[in-house]
Formats: C-alpha cells, structure tokens, sequence
C-alpha cells in the first residue's frame, strides 16, 4: 500500500493526496511536520533527510519506492498509475504539464507564500504589513497570466485534466481562501471557471474543500 507522510494543512501534501484520490489509490497517510514532528526523528531522515513533508513509501522489495519533493511525487504515481491520461504520453503535452508543474513550484509558490503565511499563520498583532504587500503586489500577476491562459483551453495543459492541475488548483485554492475581510481580490474569470471545474472533482475533496490552516 502507499504511505504518504504529511499533515493536511500542507500545500504539498496536499498535492499528493489529491493525487492519490485521483488516481483511485488505497493508500494511508501518517500526521507528520509541523505540530506533529516525526520529520526529526531517525527512522525519517534515514528515508528523507531533508526532514520535510511530503514523503512516501510505495510498493516492497526491489520495487519499493521512497521519494520525497511534492511534484515529483504527483509526477511518478501518474506515470504509474495513469500513463497517457493524467500523465500524458505524447511529449509536447507531457512537458507543457511539467512546465506547469515547475513554475507553481519555482515562481507562484515562493511569491505567494508570504501573504498566505501572514494572513492565515501569523497572530494579527504580529503581521508584517510590508510582507504581505510586497507578496500581493508579486503574486498577482502570476494570477493573472494563470487567467489568460486558461481563457482559451480548458485545463492546464489542453483539453483534459492532467497531472499539471494538481499544483496549480492547490495554490489557488490557497489564494482564493485569503480573507475577503482584508483582501479584495481582482476579477480572474478563467481562472475562477477552472477551479471550480477542479474543486468539483471526487478527487479533490478532502483537500480543495478544507479550510487554511
């Protein structure tokens, strides 16, 4: 069975479930980071000396799998499990996916990390006002460009649903879940369309439907 090690409330953990949910996987996952430590202890960093969260542990024997780094996790369970479907088989679509994949992880995310750690994870008495501004004033357009592509597809990566939605649907579920009280949000109406196209699917419940944390 597939063990994932990660506590929900963890953007990149919640990748992975979703998925593994979508993907139809049995699998168990293990409370791990944050609150919940297990990331220091021995037995971890014997498998994932980074002491961070996702990880998992897949299959026995000479085909056991232990992988850790979020997006490449979502990566191998769809080349396993979904070969030319979620993981697309024909190469211009395949990479168009990671492309996707890589700039959530290597643009959106480390720009938009700021208000969402101030915001939801920060007491408002201890706030930093000038981190949240620089982090909207840098995310937005990301947000934008996500919009004016997704105007004339359907999905991320064309038509159909592939594993490049994953990332980016959790990062603007993240966003989109920013208090409406102190944030006013622009109007982004293909990419409002395409997340609750995602939201809706059976894969993501469980994890586009829970609050921030």
């Amino acid at each position: 069975m597939l063990n994932i090690w990660g506590r929900i409330s963890s953007l990149n953990v919640r990748k992975v479930v979703w998925c593994a949910q979508e993907l139809g996987l049995d699998f168990q996952r293990t409370e791990a980071g944050g609150r919940f430590g297990v990331v220091q202890t021995p037995e971890y960093l014997a498998l994932n000396p980074n002491a961070m969260v996702p990880m998992i542990d897949d299959g026995e024997g000479a085909e056991r799998v232990v992988l850790w780094e979020s997006n490449v996790i979502v990566r191998y369970l769809c080349a396993k499990h979904s070969l030319g479907k979620l993981y697309p088989d024909l190469l211009g679509e395949r990479f168009d996916a990671e492309r996707w994949m890589d700039w959530q992880q290597t643009a959106l995310n480390p720009v938009s990390a700021g208000a969402f750690v101030q915001w939801i994870r920060t007491a408002p008495h201890e706030r930093d006002d000038a981190v949240i501004a620089r982090s909207v004033t840098a995310a937005e357009p990301l947000f934008t460009l996500l919009d004016t592509h997704l105007a004339d597809r359907a999905y991320m990566a064309g038509d159909r649903f592939t594993m490049a939605d994953i990332p980016i649907g959790c990062e603007a579920h993240r966003w989109f879940g920013l208090p409406v009280t102190e944030y006013t949000r622009p109007a982004w109406p293909n990419l409002e369309r395409w997340f609750a196209d995602v939201s809706a699917r059976i894969g993501a419940r469980g994890v586009l439907d829970l609050a921030l944390e």
